[in-house]
């Protein structure tokens, strides 16, 4: 089941998605496999503190964050992973590791992997471990705003 705010959210934006059902997955990568999308079309999200502060980070599963690359780039902010602890009160309708890629839901930024910025269709999940939503890129950035960075490394 799509997490409430996620379900909500799209269908008052009319927007074209369709969701899939998976086994249970723990793992991005796993979550790509089980439902048969390609590591690098399926965007994980890493959650961060940056200057303390909760954000989101979305990269292809199948790469890594480069924290330093990122502080770089957010103009030598203070960049770390968050833990669970710190970020878990903040979806109440997600499974923890879970969390669709619309921080402006929650409250907190979004950053984004210009690669997925090139992939005519984006997936992610949809606030169960069981759950994902396949959408154009384009409405994804449409609908999330994130803020475009070149930050990943293949893992």
């Amino acid at each position: 089941m799509l997490a409430p705010r996620l379900h909500n959210f799209l269908d008052d934006a009319h927007a074209p998605y369709t969701a899939l059902e998976h086994p249970r997955t723990v793992t991005a990568q796993e979550t790509a496999n089980a439902a048969h999308i390609g590591q690098r079309h399926f965007a994980k999200t890493v959650m961060l503190k940056v200057d303390g502060t909760l954000a989101m980070m979305v990269m292809p599963a199948a790469y890594r964050i480069d924290l330093t690359r990122l502080s770089r780039a957010l103009g030598g902010s203070v960049v770390e992973l968050a833990e669970e602890q710190e970020f878990r009160a903040a979806f109440p309708d997600c499974e923890v590791g879970a969390m669709p890629p619309f921080g402006h839901l929650y409250g907190m930024p979004v950053y984004i992997d210009a690669r997925l910025a090139g992939q005519g269709e984006i997936a992610f999940n949809a606030g169960s471990h069981t759950d994902v939503v396949c959408m154009p890129y384009a409405e994804f950035e449409r609908l999330a705003q994130p803020e475009l960075l070149w930050l990943a490394h293949v893992m």
